[in-house]
């Protein structure tokens, strides 16, 4: 079997004792892009398994786009990475 030499871990644990793997990262050529994998990425780079530049180029995102996943993820986990958000209805005295 041959291990293709890395520049990152291939595995970081994560605070809650999970493990992440290169292996649990999206595939490069993502294009629908659900907020669990979002999330995966953003993780991936906090926690050091991916730098950020490599994250950047590997999917292909934008400064930006990357900066908002990872404020959606701190302010709201995977629910802060939805593309869309459940609508709130007011409360209407009648």
């Amino acid at each position: 079997m041959y291990l293709k030499k890395l520049d990152a871990p291939r595995a970081v644990t994560l605070p809650d004792g999970t493990v992440l793997t290169q292996s649990d990262l999206p595939p490069a050529d993502t294009e629908r892009w659900v907020a669990s994998r979002k999330l995966l990425v953003v993780r991936g780079v906090l926690y050091g398994l991916i730098p950020r530049h490599e994250a950047l180029r590997r999917y292909r995102l934008s400064e930006e786009e990357f900066s908002e996943w990872v404020r959606g993820a701190r302010i709201g986990g995977t629910s802060g990475l939805k593309a869309t958000v459940p609508h709130r209805t007011r409360d209407r005295d009648h």
